[in-house]
C-alpha cells in the first residue's frame, strides 16, 4: 500500500498531534469531507491513501486477475474495508488492497466483514512495508484473519503470514519470486504478482 500518516497540526510555537476514534472517522466519511480523498483509521491515525504508483496498481490488477481464476468474483474485496477485534475498533477500520471473503453474505450490505470471516487479506507494500507487518499484521491476526500476505514490490517476495493463534501468527515465511504460493488447493506464481514479469 503507499501511505502516509497525515503531518501534524501546526500551532504557534509547537506542534501537536490529534488522533481520532472510530466513530469521528465515520462521521467525517459521511460528511464527504474527504471528498476525491481516500483514508483509513490506524491506531487512531488518519492514513492518506495516496494514489497508486504503477507498479502499486499493477500488481493489485495480477493479483485480482488470478484470484478470479480461483474464487467467485463476488468474494474478492478490493480496498475495502474490513473490521477488527472488538478491543481494536474504537481506533482502527483498515482498508486492505485486497481481501477474499470465505463467503459473500447478505449483510456485508449493512456491515463491514470481519476478520474470522475472511480467507486472506493481502496489502501491497512500495513505501508501507515496516508498518503492513507489523501494525496491521497484528491487526489482521487479533481477529482470526487466517491468512495475510504482504507483496513487497521493493524485494521482490511476498511475505506470507499464516496459522493464527489465539490473535498471533504463528508461521511467517518469505517466498522469492522464484516461488510459489498456495490458496485454496491451487498454486500461484509469485512473480506473475510482480510488475515486469509475463502473467
Amino acid at each position: 500500500m503507499s501511505a502516509a500518516v497525515l503531518p501534524p497540526l501546526k500551532g504557534i510555537g509547537f506542534e501537536s498531534r490529534r488522533t481520532f476514534a472510530r466513530i469521528e472517522f465515520e462521521k467525517m466519511l459521511a460528511s464527504d469531507i474527504f471528498a476525491g480523498r481516500r483514508f483509513e483509521l490506524i491506531d487512531g491515525d488518519l492514513i492518506d491513501k495516496i494514489g497508486q504508483n504503477p507498479p502499486h496498481a499493477s500488481s493489485i490488477r495480477r493479483l485480482m486477475k488470478l484470484l478470479a481464476r480461483i474464487v467467485a468474483p463476488e468474494r474478492i474485496l478490493v480496498q475495502s474495508p474490513v473490521d477488527v477485534a472488538m478491543n481494536d475498533r474504537e481506533r482502527n477500520l483498515p482498508e486492505p488492497d485486497l481481501a477474499v471473503l470465505l463467503e459473500d453474505k447478505p449483510e456485508f450490505d449493512v456491515r463491514h466483514p470481519c476478520g474470522d470471516e475472511l480467507l486472506l487479506v493481502v496489502e501491497v507494500a512500495d513505501t508501507s512495508l515496516v508498518t503492513d507487518t507489523t501494525v496491521k499484521r497484528d491487526l489482521y491476526a487479533r481477529p482470526g484473519v487466517p491468512e495475510y500476505w504482504v507483496i513487497d514490490l521493493n524485494g521482490r517476495r511476498v511475505i506470507v503470514h499464516a496459522a493464527v493463534s489465539q490473535g498471533i501468527y504463528t508461521q511467517i515465511s518469505s517466498l522469492s519470486e522464484n516461488e510459489l504460493l498456495t490458496l485454496d488447493g491451487h498454486s500461484i506464481a509469485i512473480a506473475s504478482l510482480l510488475p515486469g514479469c509475463a502473467t
